[in-house]
């Protein structure tokens, strides 16, 4: 691909900015992380809607973006060397815009390592597990009459939650005093947790006031308020 045009995706998503960072999204937890990212550090991006309810994500375009069809993904046209860039994985996504604008990500190797520590915490377990408590608690889970898999999923996440809580204790953020990536991946799940899903009282978040105060912070974030609107 030596130009964005190349690409099949941009053809089902013409750009109207070529020049910008074009983000393939949903208004999810993980589609937020990246629109919060951009707001949050004045990246110039667009946004195109990967309709679910049209199963635009089974498309032959996107699947040649993503092929595990999922969101986010982008298409940089400005990649590593001056030539575009395909990139999918929420956090693979928000690691490469943070190295590229220098931005969100602490420099210093150690405190740049711990970062990466906890991208990878959420990853691998917050979006994992409480999407399956999602699941069981809201949608076609919710129809089984055994609710073992949803106590385990309930479980589990209360189990991260205090994780967090104990990581945020004496902390503004999960870096201290520094906003960072590891901020903008977590905190839009947890939020998703007692909106989208309305499991807060299954969870007992009352019982996390670190988590709860460390949220509302992240949220009455304008940038955040407007990455939130996207797509």
């Amino acid at each position: 691909m030596t130009s964005l045009a190349d690409h099949p995706a941009a053809r089902k998503w013409p750009p109207r900015h070529p020049d910008r960072l074009q983000l393939y999204t949903l208004g999810t937890p993980n589609g937020h992380k990246v629109s919060i990212y951009c707001e949050e550090t004045g990246l110039p991006y667009e946004a195109h809607k990967v309709s679910f309810q049209t199963q635009d994500q089974f498309s032959t375009e996107f699947l040649a973006l993503n092929p595990n069809n999922k969101i986010p993904a982008i298409i940089d046209p400005a990649g590593p060397g001056g030539e575009p860039l395909a990139l999918w994985e929420s956090g693979a996504i928000l690691l490469y815009l943070a190295e590229k604008t220098g931005r969100l990500l602490p420099a210093e190797p150690r405190r740049r390592y711990e970062t990466i520590q906890w991208l990878m915490f959420q990853m691998a377990n917050i979006g994992p597990l409480f999407g399956q408590l999602g699941f069981f608690h809201k949608y076609a889970g919710a129809q089984y009459e055994d609710k073992r898999p949803r106590d385990r999923y309930a479980a589990e996440s209360r189990r991260l939650l205090g994780v967090v809580n104990a990581r945020l204790t004496g902390r503004e953020w999960f870096m201290g005093s520094e906003y960072t990536i590891v901020d903008i991946a977590v905190f839009p799940w947890i939020n998703g947790v007692l909106t989208h899903y309305e499991a807060g009282g299954l969870v007992g978040i009352s019982d996390f006031p670190e988590v709860t105060r460390a949220l509302a912070a992240f949220m009455a974030r304008p940038a955040v308020q407007r990455g939130r609107q996207v797509p």
